[in-house]
């Protein structure tokens, strides 16, 4: 791979052609695997993202690449991500305190909404999904195992 060291973080303005090396470049990252992936990106950016996946982080990359060579996102898009706020733990609009209960396995689970994600067995998860992953050791879509709809309210599945 013909990848040339440049500047860390900064992402340069947008230049009017990519660079002849960029198309190679991307093609290059079709075939690496998840140990070369985690080398490009640590010669390049230095700490790699704790990601499991060859896909995503061969897009990671991909779109630094090309943000490097072309620029990023232009001010207006940066400003509109910057006022989205922080994300927010799925499942707090059901208000804290709340409380969803599922039988798995012959036991009652219950999980009670907290202000910053949701409490089991003494710890607060983030999302719902790592609740249920942890009560079954398997994924789970956390809101389809508690039996909510998409506006909160309880299923029939339970």
């Amino acid at each position: 791979m013909t990848m040339h060291h440049r500047q860390r973080n900064p992402v340069p303005a947008a230049q009017p052609d990519p660079p002849d090396n960029l198309p190679a470049d991307l093609a290059a990252l079709s075939d690496a695997d998840l140990r070369t992936l985690r080398l490009i990106w640590a010669s390049r950016w230095g700490a790699v993202p704790g990601l499991r996946s060859a896909d995503l982080l061969r897009l990671l990359i991909a779109w630094r690449l090309q943000a490097e060579a072309m620029g990023g996102l232009d001010a207006q898009s940066r400003r509109a991500l910057h006022r989205t706020g922080p994300v927010r733990a799925q499942g707090l609009e059901l208000g804290p305190g709340t409380v969803l209960r599922r039988d798995w396995g012959g036991i009652c689970h219950e999980v009670v909404v907290a202000e910053t994600g949701f409490r089991w067995q003494g710890q607060v998860y983030p999302s719902l999904s790592q609740v249920a992953r942890a009560i079954t050791g398997t994924r789970w879509n956390g809101p389809r195992f508690f039996g909510l709809t998409a506006t909160g309210k309880r299923g029939k599945a339970g």
